[in-house]
């Protein structure tokens, strides 16, 4: 996760803005990125959020 900040709550945001866009979905975002998504959606529910597939964000 080299390419994403590492402060939970600027990765939340970043992400989602990520999201919302340029990519049609988290799987895609981290393909793109190279990001292994486990390790992400982990990150980001030790901070409290998870992801919504049908909404496309964490929250």
């Amino acid at each position: 996760m080299d390419k994403l900040p590492n402060d939970p709550m600027i990765l939340f945001s970043v992400v989602n803005m990520l999201l919302r866009d340029d990519y049609r979905s988290l799987d895609a975002l981290c393909d793109d990125m190279d990001v292994n998504r486990h390790d992400l959606e982990k990150k980001l529910a030790a901070a409290g959020f998870e992801y919504s597939e049908e909404y496309n964000k964490f929250w």
